[in-house]
């Protein structure tokens, strides 16, 4: 008899893990999909198409979802995939553009004065180089957590590895990342020594 009350309680309700529709998937994960794809290396004239491509594919795999609370690792999947296509693609085009675009806010503040604007390119402009001197799988993991906000272990699920070995890269690239901030202290006789 006893067992019979905790069975309820063992058994998750599925009606709490229903996946989400896609309307409520595009206006909840639209800025984070377009940001990932921007920061995977998609060059500006590209994310349109490339970000369209991505909420097809979303699209179409919704029904797979297994997990609808691992959503955003699955949907970062997703980005990940489609971007390694769409760089398959250019490089197989000889295009000429870097893997790494450099990083541009989709919006503009209207209150900012072009000092303002140069000084945060500027910013902007030196974080990404920093960036580029860590190893992709580490930076990969650090710009997941610094900037996206994901927690290691749905970036684990997302790039299907390890736990463990997430945070060993997120711990890597911390190290990797004031390494090049010092280097570029030195070099530069302490500009750029401040982090952005």
């Amino acid at each position: 008899m006893c067992d019979d009350a905790r069975t309820p309680l063992a058994k998750p309700d599925p009606a709490a893990q229903a996946v989400p529709a896609f309307k409520a998937i595009y206006a909840e994960y639209f800025e984070f999909v377009w940001s990932s794809a921007r920061r995977l290396g998609v060059v500006p004239a590209a994310m349109d198409d490339v970000v369209q491509e991505i909420f097809v594919v979303i699209h179409r795999r919704l029904h797979t979802l297994e997990q609808p609370e691992s959503l955003r690792s699955w949907i970062y999947s997703i980005v990940r995939r489609t971007v390694s296509g769409y760089h398959r693609s250019r490089r197989s085009r000889n295009a000429s553009d870097t893997a790494l675009a450099q990083h541009v806010g989709t919006q503009m503040d209207a209150q900012l004065t072009p000092l303002d604007l140069a000084e945060q390119n500027e910013e902007a402009k030196l974080l990404w180089s920093v960036l580029e001197e860590i190893e992709p799988r580490k930076r990969e993991v650090l710009v997941l957590v610094e900037f996206d906000g994901m927690t290691v272990p749905e970036i684990a699920d997302a790039l299907d590895i390890p736990v463990n070995t997430a945070y060993s890269r997120l711990r890597a690239g911390r190290i990797a990342f004031e390494a090049a901030l010092a280097r570029r202290a030195v070099r530069g006789g302490g500009e750029g020594g401040e982090r952005p």
